[in-house]
């Protein structure tokens, strides 16, 4: 009975992959098809990688995404932070309940009503102050921000509910500011969390299409608005070329970062297991 249920799982397990990677490996495939119809193929072919990077509508839009990304990870970052540091360090303060539900609205809120509140909201700032006079990477940015916060600050909520207290107290005992406490000993043990929500919010910032379709404008298109766009006029092969760059390189990212991370667990392995080994000979010396 249990080899049967171990048998159903693994099998589960590999048809949820092909589910997920063979499309990915079709895609990959069909990236160097020399045909310009992209179910038929015509011969292996590097046409269509040399068409894309020929392009500069596709590096436009790909510096265009990287600028925001980087620049909307950065601030939601901060304020995620300072949102999650309030709502788990400040106690019960007035408005709490209201701010934590404003905190949360946009992780439940759909992305269409987003997206169309912040238009109308930089249509109705536009029509009294003359700001923003065009939409474009600023108000993406700031749409950006809006949403990806949200997530920082629940990964930040979160890292700083299991997190011991006694170590801020032992600080403070020994005479550190709350300003010092925050810099060496809360900070530090958030920077794996604040880390995770920067790349989170960039991959966010990256990915999305329907909030920055709202706050756009001409000549202003990320990544997703072009792929979308060129997709709609029908299968182009270079759109293929163009999602292989972005899988491989993905790819590589998870690669070194599972290496990175698995160094580090060694190195604390030896750290702990050297730690061990002093005790143990300081407890023999002291027995002895």
């Amino acid at each position: 009975m249990k080899k049967q249920r171990s048998t159903f799982m693994f099998s589960m397990l590999c048809f949820g992959l092909a589910f997920l990677y063979i499309p990915m490996v079709l895609l990959i495939v069909y990236s160097f098809n020399h045909s310009k119809i992209v179910p038929i193929w015509g011969g292996f072919s590097f046409r269509w990688y040399k068409v894309l990077f020929e392009s500069p509508e596709v590096w436009q839009a790909l510096l265009l995404s990287l600028k925001i990304a980087v620049v909307n990870a950065t601030f939601a970052t901060l304020m995620g932070t300072l949102a999650g540091l309030a709502l788990v360090r400040f106690g019960r303060f007035r408005g709490r309940t209201l701010f934590s539900g404003m905190i949360s609205a946009p992780l439940v809120m759909p992305e269409v009503i987003t997206g169309l509140s912040l238009l109308l909201l930089f249509i109705t700032l536009s029509q009294f102050i003359g700001w923003p006079s065009e939409r474009g990477f600023t108000t993406i940015t700031i749409a950006h921000i809006t949403f990806s916060m949200a997530y920082v600050a629940v990964i930040i909520q979160s890292r700083l509910t299991g997190m011991d207290e006694s170590l801020e107290e032992a600080a403070q005992d020994l005479g550190a500011k709350p300003l010092r406490v925050l810099t060496d000993i809360t900070l530090p043990i958030l920077a794996p969390g604040m880390l995770a929500g920067w790349l989170l919010a960039f991959t966010l910032s990256l990915d999305d299409l329907v909030i920055a379709s709202f706050v756009t404008g001409p000549g202003s298109n990320t990544l997703p608005i072009l792929i979308y766009s060129r997709i709609r006029l029908g299968l182009r092969p270079d759109i293929n070329a163009l999602a292989t760059i972005i899988i491989v390189t993905v790819a590589i990212g998870v690669i070194l970062a599972g290496y990175i991370m698995w160094r580090q667990e060694k190195q604390r392995q030896r750290d702990q297991q050297m730690a061990a080994a002093d005790k143990l000979d300081f407890d023999t010396e002291t027995t002895a």
